[in-house]
């Protein structure tokens, strides 16, 4: 039996040296643990983000015209062209929804917010708390072309 041993360590090491380098890409329309999303298609990037609007401070709060609250969610997508700042807006038609634990699933409307020469999407979903909340965030480009971003995010009282 020892004979084995030597070749199994040596079987072992190379499993293991071929498990080395970059790790696998997660997938672009899942990033659970941040609580958002990103996925890139050619040249466009579109990112997902949801949080409490009760975070929100005061000055962006009043320029989304959102109330601050535990209880309200904001869902805040962007779609862009380029990198850094020379990124611009692609116009799309984004449509949101959310799903809690106990399976209800809310339609969140969603409107264009301009902010400067950029141009995002933002929405609100009431919420009871604590909820773990799975977005699903469907984005049709001018184009034609067509991305789905899904993503799970926990809120607590704060």
């Amino acid at each position: 039996m020892k004979p084995l041993l030597p070749g199994t360590c040596l079987i072992a090491a190379l499993m293991l040296t071929a498990c080395g380098g970059s790790p696998p890409p997660a997938p672009a329309a899942i990033a659970a643990d941040s609580g958002e999303a990103m996925a890139t298609i050619g040249d466009v990037t579109i990112r997902a983000s949801a949080l409490q609007t009760s975070s929100l401070n005061e000055a962006i709060a009043r320029r989304y015209d959102i109330a601050r609250d535990d209880r309200t969610v904001m869902l805040l997508v962007a779609v862009r062209k380029g990198q850094g700042t020379a990124e611009t807006s692609v116009p799309a038609r984004v449509t949101a929804s959310a799903t809690g634990l106990t399976g209800g699933r809310r339609d969140i409307p969603m409107r264009e917010q301009r902010t400067g020469e950029l141009l995002d999407y933002v929405g609100t979903v009431d919420t009871t708390l604590p909820e773990t909340l799975r977005f699903e965030v469907d984005v049709v480009r001018e184009d034609g072309a067509r991305s789905t971003l899904r993503f799970n995010r926990e809120f607590f009282a704060r």
